[in-house]
């Protein structure tokens, strides 16, 4: 196993919205490093990742069901089989667009879509974290949910329910951070800008004149980062929201 001990036990990540972008840039971050990555996401194990026990390790969950992800949480566990987990990383959300793919605001967002949506990025993780706690504070481990600029501003392609999802869910990282660190386990959240992946929206172009560095970032940029708070890097670090965004929320 490269970059870890022989007398290290093999650290643990469980990466949700595994399948793609950011998420599929962090399965071969932690891969790399000799992590064993369990994935969760609503779809089947996509044959094109290549890391190590994928099919074995990977569990199709969807978020938006109660019922659905608690089971998953005692299908983690069932696997994890008395071990540790070192991280979680709650990179699984959705965000509905209207006909044409065009942005959903405040006026025009059915509720079950903001239902749904809150379901996914807002419940989830906190939901994960809980019935997964026992194994995390055994590993005084790290949980990271990803926000988003959006989070924290009027984007452009973002709708209004994933946006207010991705609020909440910073605000939230802080009361974890709050309570959470009190049994060892460190709670931060990093917050994407315009990071080039498959989901881009027409128009991206005209952010990234707005960005300082005037460029895109790449999932493995952002997987960096989530690999640094997930290890002694980061030992002191609790409660913080980290913009990847190359300058533009300034």
């Amino acid at each position: 196993m490269p970059n870890q001990q022989s007398n290290h036990p093999r650290r643990t990540l469980l990466l949700t919205g595994a399948s793609r972008g950011i998420g599929h840039a962090t399965v071969k971050r932690f891969s790399a490093a000799g992590w064993r990555v369990i994935t969760c996401s609503r779809h089947p194990f996509p044959e094109n990742c290549p890391w190590e026990a994928g099919p074995e390790d990977h569990i199709q969950v969807d978020l938006a069901d109660d019922d659905n992800t608690f089971a998953a949480i005692e299908e983690i566990k069932r696997r994890l089989d008395g071990n540790e987990l070192h991280a979680l990383v709650n990179n699984a959300a959705i965000s509905p667009k209207a006909e044409g793919g065009k942005r959903l605001g405040s006026i025009d967002t059915a509720t079950e879509v903001w239902r749904q949506v809150f379901r996914v990025n807002f419940f989830a993780p906190i939901m994960l974290a809980r019935g997964l706690i026992d194994q995390l504070a055994a590993a005084k481990g790290s949980v990271v949910n990803v926000t988003s600029i959006a989070g924290s501003r009027v984007h452009p392609f973002a709708g209004a329910a994933y946006a207010t999802s991705k609020a909440a869910l910073a605000a939230l990282t802080r009361e974890m951070a709050s309570d959470f660190g009190r049994i060892g386990v460190r709670v931060n959240a990093i917050a994407p800008g315009e990071i080039d992946t498959a989901i881009l929206s027409p128009g991206t172009e005209k952010i990234v004149e707005q960005i300082p560095m005037r460029r895109l970032g790449t999932p493995d940029e952002v997987a960096k980062i989530v690999y640094v708070l997930c290890t002694e890097t980061s030992s002191y670090v609790n409660g913080a929201e980290i913009h990847i965004n190359g300058g533009q929320h300034v």
